[in-house]
């Protein structure tokens, strides 16, 4: 698949071109810690940005996070807006995760100079088509498309409110994707993504994600467990961790590490017996890092084809053999990197094979010399400055 590039440019600024310029992003969460793909995406761009000199004006919608000074580090000023909501959002036309994001301060502080805007996510975009904001440079950061993303998490969800509850959101938000024609760029950060925002608009410019990765730091040699790890809080990753229990690790004589936040009780109830299987509940990020890297394979299958799994990039970029499934690899460039199995016996056998070969010093090269390629940090907020800044007048630098 070729991603065109919406007309614009792709050479990157020089930081010292950069660091005139301000820029304004709006946030739907706090973005630190980065311990979610969402505010992971944010985070390891503003970092990347403030790295090639950029002025950030940081804007974010608080609810369960707290403040962080890393972001006071890193940006010109961050600003914070209470999610204020009540049962009437539900019931409105807009969807609730765009409604529950308005602030009259918000828009206020946009106005207050002329530098482009970024949007994160459909979420933000309550005043993309605002007549105070319709001479801007505004772009929209699209994290999944989200009407679909949403229709998939109600598939999921065994709840029936909650699955009526995506199911209708699923429903606004297709119908409020529309806004999105007042934005000057649409930047999805998946090859999927873009083909589908390529055939409705035309202002389309695919960005990877941000991660946090720089090196690919992967161990050779062996390791004695395989790791499937994940939020397990969100329906896709609970379901993906019970499709391995059950139907992988059901009759398979080696030892599984499920990890991460937030277990259903099904999942809990479906290995409590299982003496191969261990769960590793909320563990930090050294705690998970070090179970990436020294687990002999990242076993990472996914049931729902929405957006670019950081996840993946994570194993790749530090861990040893990655199994993966058609849906969590097809559209990345990254093919090559893992082994494709979509069937549980297939699955099954790769990972008893693999267990018997060492990872081989060779891969870690030819991984780090296609990731550069592909998925480096600074080469996307070069791309991204450029979209943004290239021909504007001097308005946008600081006075």
């Amino acid at each position: 698949m070729e991603l065109a590039e919406g007309g614009a440019k792709t050479a990157c600024f020089l930081p010292t071109i950069a660091m005139s310029y301000h820029l304004h992003i709006i946030s739907f969460n706090i973005p630190y810690p980065p311990d979610y793909g969402g505010v992971m995406d944010v985070f390891y761009k503003i970092k990347a940005l403030y790295d090639l000199g950029m002025k950030i004006h940081l804007h974010c919608f608080e609810y369960g996070r707290k403040e962080s000074e890393v972001l006071n580090q890193l940006c010109e000023k961050v600003y914070y807006y209470k999610r204020e909501h009540s049962l009437r959002d539900f019931t409105s036309s807009t969807p609730y995760i765009v409604k529950t994001r308005k602030s009259s301060e918000l828009l206020k502080n946009l106005t207050s100079d002329d530098a482009p805007i970024i949007f994160e996510g459909l979420h933000t975009c309550y005043y993309l088509d605002n007549e105070e904001l319709k001479n801007r440079v505004k772009a929209v950061r699209m994290h999944n498309v989200e009407w679909d993303y949403y229709r998939h998490l109600g598939k999921n969800e065994s709840s029936m409110i909650r699955r009526f509850y995506f199911f209708t959101e699923s429903i606004k938000l297709k119908n409020f994707e529309k806004i999105l024609s007042f934005a000057n760029y649409l930047l999805p950060l998946s090859a999927n993504d873009f083909d589908y925002l390529n055939k409705k608009f035309d202002n389309v410019t695919y960005i990877p994600a941000f991660h946090p990765n720089e090196d690919v730091i992967s161990l050779a040699g062996k390791g004695e467990y395989i790791l499937y790890h994940g939020n397990l809080s969100v329906g896709e990753n609970n379901q993906a961790a019970l499709f391995i229990a059950s139907k992988i690790f059901n009759d398979l004589n080696l030892k599984l590490i499920i990890a991460g936040s937030d277990p259903s009780a099904m999942l809990i109830n479906a290995i409590k017996n299982r003496n191969n299987i261990e769960l590793r509940v909320n563990a930090g990020e050294v705690e998970m890092m070090r179970l990436i890297r020294h687990a002999h394979i990242n076993l990472l299958p996914t049931f729902q084809n929405t957006g670019t799994k950081l996840k993946l990039l994570n194993a790749l970029f530090n861990g040893r053999f990655v199994v993966v499934n058609t849906p969590m690899i097809e559209n990345t460039g990254l093919e090559d990197l893992c082994i494709i199995h979509d069937k549980a016996s297939e699955i099954r056998l790769a990972l008893l094979e693999l267990m018997e070969h060492p990872f081989e010093q060779n891969e870690v090269l030819r991984r780090s010399n296609v990731l550069a390629e592909l998925y480096s940090n600074i080469k996307s907020a070069g791309k991204l400055i450029t979209l943004l800044f290239e021909g504007t007048e001097a308005n946008y630098a600081a006075s």
